[in-house]
């Protein structure tokens, strides 16, 4: 457990300062151009991995292959969506916001899991609740405005939450890694596909934006996606969500230290009660582990 909370607390880190390269890439590409070099980025890059776990037998695989074709295409389409939503969101609004309206799905996670029978315990509603309290002092204005942007983040988030939930369903059925190098080709295809009919993509603005690129395809995709599926085989949907919804918070101070976003001692308040959150949300963790050592 400890394990997969660090590969989530990693992930969540990798993710916050990816809103950044998403907004400085959207300088050389459109939206889906740009989200179509890097998820398709992000396969390629998982192709050694595969073949190092091949050549040393290392194959989690039990299902047919259609299982995995079909998990791949299911979290490709919501990744697809989700993704679409924040890239076109980060069009009209800061880094850091966004990054902060995305937490959101952290309090939809137990409430869509709950439909499906999760069970979820107190500290953890209370950890959210909390998170959802600084949330609304680090995004939401005084007049409680939304821009189209931060709509868009938002309903991006709802996405978020499902993807989360559909990487839960199928990483204890397939392959992680295989699982996340065809969910993110899925991805890339479609935005591609996308990208070539509604956009004018250029292999000049590509080349040109090659930082933000590289960032947002190996790192954040191939690298942070992939610490997702692995950690969410020994973690609860609830309890990822809380530990991710922490991208907000290096969101912001990637916002603040490379972008020169402001932030306001309201909002930086906000981040000390989402870190509260999460740590509130540990301790059934830590209650649960001293049980079972009896």
């Amino acid at each position: 457990m400890f394990k997969s909370n660090v590969m989530l607390l990693i992930a969540a880190a990798i993710w916050g300062f990816g809103f950044v390269a998403q907004r400085l890439g959207m300088n050389y590409l459109e939206p889906f151009g740009f989200n179509s070099a890097r998820f398709l980025l992000g396969s390629l890059s998982l192709l050694p991995l595969l073949w190092i776990l091949s050549r040393q037998k290392v194959n989690l695989e039990t299902k047919p292959n259609h299982s995995l074709t079909k998990g791949g295409i299911i979290c490709g389409l919501v990744l697809f969506a989700a993704a679409t939503l924040q890239q076109y969101g980060l069009f009209y609004t800061t880094a850091a916001k966004a990054g902060f309206i995305t937490g959101l799905y952290l309090i939809l996670v137990p409430m869509i899991g709950i439909l499906l029978k999760h069970t979820t315990g107190m500290t953890t509603w209370l950890g959210a609740v909390l998170a959802v309290v600084g949330l609304y002092l680090l995004s939401i204005n005084d007049d409680f405005t939304m821009s189209l942007g931060d709509m868009l983040i938002f309903i991006g988030a709802l996405f978020w939450a499902f993807h989360i939930l559909v990487i839960d369903h199928f990483s204890g059925r397939i392959d992680p890694i295989q699982l996340s190098a065809v969910q993110f080709l899925v991805c890339g295809i479609l935005s591609l596909a996308v990208s070539l009919i509604i956009e004018t993509p250029t292999l000049s603005g590509a080349i040109a934006g090659w930082q933000p690129i590289l960032f947002a395809g190996l790192v954040s995709v191939g690298i942070a996606y992939t610490l997702q599926v692995i950690a969410q085989k020994n973690a609860k949907p609830s309890h990822a969500a809380i530990i991710m919804s922490l991208e907000a918070v290096f969101a912001a101070i990637g916002g603040v230290w490379l972008l020169d976003e402001s932030l306001s001692p309201r909002a930086w308040i906000g981040c000390g009660l989402m870190l509260a959150g999460m740590l509130l949300s540990q301790v059934k963790w830590e209650y649960k582990s001293k049980r079972k050592s009896r």
